[in-house]
């Protein structure tokens, strides 16, 4: 039989009379206006080819296609192009009611067809008036001789009906869905196509699949007479972008085509039917509804598929609609217990949907052909068959040792008071926390805690709910938090989520309410156990120097603690921490707090076993010990960390650290792009701009922009986060007035800058805090005085900062204090102070820093008269505040280099992005294997002109000639120029 690709040029059977061309023959190419038809133009195609043969050749096409591929809408467009070419149309349409009356189709066939044959006359006598009383009973009987074979006369009486009709003129006969037909009439048609030749008949019929047609053997016979076959498969992407413009007005992106497509399974009944539900809804083809298109599936599609459903064959239906209700692809096994019926049987109503194409067997499991399908099917289910198909499969997992997760999908819709539903939802929950996926664990604990519960159940259920809100809603788990601990009875439970709700009410700036819920506990397990009492009392130690009003009473009980306390217990390492903090807090010894905090950070900055905001402190600070390099990788792999857990605000939190870590390293760029991140986690998870990690990470991107010089975007970041009004006494705000003095500085606003500089001071000093390199106010302050003309003041307390520096001994800190110190006094011995501080800074990880000092020596340089030397270390400040897009302070010194009559065309003296134009060309040809000869030609310049322009790079870029080169030009993460 030719497929369709041959429909055209499939040679015609001879015939007896020459063939005759037809008025259609001539016509232009016909199109459907039919939508359903969209994606079939090659089958339309290949039919009107076949109508458009000669009124004398007769031939017979079968299209063949499942559910909702377009059969019946392709007939009736042929048969309708038929009608008006002026052939005789005659139409059935098989119903498998039907399938027991015999002749069937054959009676909607040839009843229209009286009227056209008419009378009693020849036609209707002889082997015809057997058949023609089988059609017509009611009309006068012709006279007929009694035949011996009354089967054989009929179908012999049926051809010469049909003949006699196509006598007339072409005769067109078309049956939908002829598995259904009755057995007489399908052994007419076959009786016919045998004859096909001899007749001007063309046969168009279709065929999809079924699971008992009335005489298989007969259908079986009966397909290969059709010479021609249209087989319709799934819509392509193109046809589903097609019928989405017909339908929704535009074809929308690729993902939601592909979105449609994978919902429907390209069939096109399908498709149609969700896409004219969307638009019904006034919804169009955007990623918002590719999002929600489960949404769409009409509550009538399950009705239009039950038909094909229930028939298909015995436990079809039960069968069905378990599949549709446990969702996915269910083992064979779940659906037996989910039905209670027999494997066997389950299998074989799985075999009889998937002649239908309705489902597909992957091994030993199941599932429909597309998401639309179960969908609908399941939409269909009642209530309580629906629980107890879950219940059953449930319950099956549970013995079988399924993982909980995969229980938990079917135990969330169990009815309630199974006494195995909670502990099995706990268990998923857990692993859904634990893979970071917060709001299915939170949808899960709340299903769990619908069911009668005895109390400490709960408590451990309310409280694991409020760690999963951490990540999604801070301001509802605390709510979850405090009610679980006020539940719970276990020492071990109480401790965990008393520190898990007092952290959480510190992310809302309830910090009294906080350290009075960490106080409290503490005191009610100091008697029964002393090792959870410490580990709280550390976190309340922390938080509470944190307010400037509770610091004062945490600090004596802060100077007494010694790690030998907590020796070998769960409260060594956040102890650790703490004193690590205390070490660099007091000025004293960067090493032994180094000491402390590596002690304290063996298990990560945020470790799983004792997650606390001690252990991010403790890496903030280690930037004041001149270990910045050692807090960033700590800050790397928390961030890495959080993201593998799925926790929104510990992600958010690390985030914030990091951006800190990378200010204090002078990667400008990285510092505000990693705040810029943060603040949009925090917002997204309902912590707001004025609590104190969006202030952190305000104030931390303020910083940021004002070293790129961006002052009026640093303006607007305070401004919306409520900084640039009076601020409360959380620690974090002394960080805010020392990032404010240095924006209003920069704004020329000194007076007001010296008022933050100086609260700065105050508070820090009232919190113990005499380390000059966690807030370094005084060096600050120092430039401003120097700014003002006031150089006693200037000199005083930059003294002061180099004296507390150098007793602290971190070099960053003692070049800051130098410069500062240089700046106030001025003259010859400022210029010697200055080299001092540059030499000092080379090599630390204040790279911002280090530029600055560059820059404020060039200047001095320049004032002093020797030009020279100012231009060379004008380049160099250039440079390195570019690598770290310090733009202020780069731009500060390109203004000095004009002053001292140099014109730079870049805003790098080295680096690839110190290269002129010219020379980047010359380096990239060169790098690309080109002679000097070969680039000089290329450009048109003189051999030594390409030589000048390849020293330049070499020097630019640090390197001894070629080898280097394509390394040296490769792309970095500086700034670009």
């Amino acid at each position: 039989m030719p497929d369709l690709s041959a429909v055209k040029s499939a040679p015609a059977t001879t015939h007896s009379r020459a063939r005759a061309a037809g008025p259609a023959a001539a016509r232009p190419r016909r199109r459907s206006d039919d939508p359903l038809l969209i994606g079939r133009e090659r089958e339309l195609e290949a039919l009107d080819g076949l109508l458009r043969q000669g009124a004398a050749d007769g031939t017979a096409v079968l299209i063949q296609g499942e559910f909702g591929t377009g059969r019946t809408a392709l007939l009736r467009e042929a048969l309708g192009w038929a009608r008006r070419d002026g052939d005789t149309v005659l139409s059935a349409w098989a119903d498998p009611s039907e399938q027991g009356a015999e002749l069937g189709v054959a009676r909607q066939l040839f009843e229209p067809a009286l009227g056209i044959i008419g009378g009693t006359g020849a036609p209707l006598a002889g082997p015809a008036a057997h058949a023609a009383g089988l059609l017509w009973p009611d009309r006068p009987a012709a006279p007929s001789t009694p035949a011996d074979d009354p089967a054989a006369a009929t179908l012999t009486g049926l051809y010469r009906l049909t003949a006699h009709l196509a006598a007339r003129g072409r005769l067109v006969i078309g049956i939908d869905d002829l598995q259904w037909a009755d057995r007489a009439s399908l052994r007419w048609l076959q009786h016919l196509l045998r004859r096909a030749g001899e007749l001007p008949v063309v046969v168009i019929a279709t065929v999809g699949p079924a699971p008992a047609p009335a005489d298989p053997d007969v259908l079986g016979r009966l397909a290969p007479l059709f010479r021609h076959r249209v087989a319709l498969t799934a819509l392509d992407a193109d046809s589903v972008a097609a019928a989405t413009a017909e339908v929704l007005g535009g074809p929308g992106d690729d993902h939601f085509r592909e979105v449609v497509r994978t919902t429907t399974g390209g069939n096109p009944f399908l498709l149609h039917t969700l896409l004219r539900t969307i638009k019904a809804s006034g919804n169009g083809p955007d990623p918002e509804t590719a999002a929600r298109i489960t949404r769409f599936v009409p509550a009538d599609a399950g009705r239009a598929l039950h038909p094909l459903v229930t028939t298909a064959g015995p436990h079809t239906r039960d069968v069905a609609q378990a599949v549709a209700v446990l969702g996915g692809t269910p083992a064979l096994d779940v659906v037996s217990a989910a039905t209670g019926l027999p494997e066997p049987a389950v299998l074989d109503a799985v075999h009889a949907l998937e002649r239908t194409g309705l489902m597909r067997r992957t091994g030993h499991a199941a599932a429909f052909a597309c998401p639309m399908i179960a969908i609908a099917l399941a939409a269909d289910v009642m209530p309580s068959i629906r629980q107890d198909v879950h219940v059953r499969a449930a319950e099956l997992m549970l013995a079988q040792g399924a993982p909980a997760e995969q229980t938990a999908v079917h135990a969330v819709h169990a009815s309630l008071g199974l006494p195995w539903v909670p502990e099995v939802l706990e268990r998923a929950a857990a692993e859904a926390i634990r893979t970071g996926a917060a709001d299915r664990a939170a949808a899960l604990l709340r299903r769990a805690l619908r069911e009668p519960l005895e109390d400490e159940v709960r408590a451990t259920l309310v409280i694991r709910l409020g760690e999963a809100g951490l990540a999604l809603d801070v301001p509802e788990a605390v709510r979850n938090l405090w009610l679980g601990l006020d539940l719970s009875r276990d020492p071990v439970e109480r401790a965990a989520a008393a520190r898990r709700l007092a952290g959480a009410l510190f992310a809302v700036d309830r910090y009294p309410d906080g350290l009075a819920v960490l106080e409290r506990t503490a005191a009610s397990l100091r008697a029964t156990d002393a090792a959870l009492a410490l580990r709280l009392e550390v976190d309340h130690v922390y938080a509470g120097l944190h307010e400037l009003g509770a610091a004062p009473g945490v600090l004596p009980r802060l100077m007494d603690l010694r790690i030998q306390d907590a020796a070998g217990t769960s409260a060594e390492r956040p102890l650790a921490a703490l004193l690590g903090l205390r070490a660099i807090m007091r000025g004293e010894s960067p090493a032994e707090a180094v000491t402390l905090v590596r002690q304290a950070l063996t298990h990560g900055m945020n470790p799983a076993d004792d997650e606390s905001f001690v252990y991010s402190g403790a890496v903030l600070l280690l930037g004041a010990t001149g270990e910045t390099e050692l807090a960033l990788d700590h800050a790397d792999a928390a961030v890495e960390q959080a993201r593998t857990r799925g926790s929104a605000f510990t992600l958010a939190h690390s985030r914030i650290i990091r951006a800190a870590v990378y200010g204090q390293l002078g990667r400008v760029p990285d510092c505000q792009s990693e705040a810029e991140a943060a603040l949009v986690a925090l917002r997204e998870i309902g912590v707001g701009p004025r609590h104190s990690h969006s202030v952190l990470a305000a104030a931390t991107l303020a910083d940021a922009l004002v070293l790129q010089g961006r002052l009026d975007e640093a303006q607007a970041v305070l401004e919306h986060a409520g900084l640039t009004a009076g601020l409360n006494g959380h620690w974090i705000n002394d960080y805010v007035h020392l990032v404010r003095g240095r924006l209003r500085a920069a704004q020329g606003r000194p007076e007001e800058a010296l008022a933050d500089f100086r609260e700065c001071g105050r508070r820090t000093e009232a919190r113990g805090m005499r380390c000059p390199w966690i807030y370094p106010w005084r060096s600050e302050a120092a430039l401003v005085h120097a700014a003002l003309g006031e150089p006693e003041q200037a000199r005083a307390l930059a003294a002061e900062e180099l004296e507390l520096a150098r007793r602290w001994g971190v070099p960053e800190a003692v070049g800051a204090a130098r410069r500062a110190l240089a700046l106030a006094t001025g003259g010859p011995e400022g210029l010697d102070l200055l080299r001092e501080a540059v030499r000092t800074l080379a090599g630390t990880p204040g790279r911002a820093r280090h530029a600055q000092a560059l820059g404020d020596l060039g200047a001095q340089l320049r004032r002093a008269g020797r030009v020279a030397e100012a231009r060379a270390c004008l380049k160099e400040a250039v440079t390195a505040a570019h690598r770290c897009g310090a733009a202020l302070v780069a731009d500060r010194a390109l203004d000095e280099l004009r002053a001292a009559g140099d014109r730079p065309r870049t805003r790098s003296f080295h680096g690839p992005a110190a290269l002129t134009p010219t020379e980047h060309r010359v380096a990239g040809l060169a790098a690309k294997g080109m002679t000097n000869r070969e680039i000089a030609q290329h450009l048109f310049v003189g051999l030594r002109t390409v030589e000048v322009h390849l020293t330049h790079v070499y020097g630019k870029l640090g390197i001894d000639g070629r080898p280097g080169l394509a390394d040296a030009l490769a792309p970095s993460d500086e700034p670009g120029p």
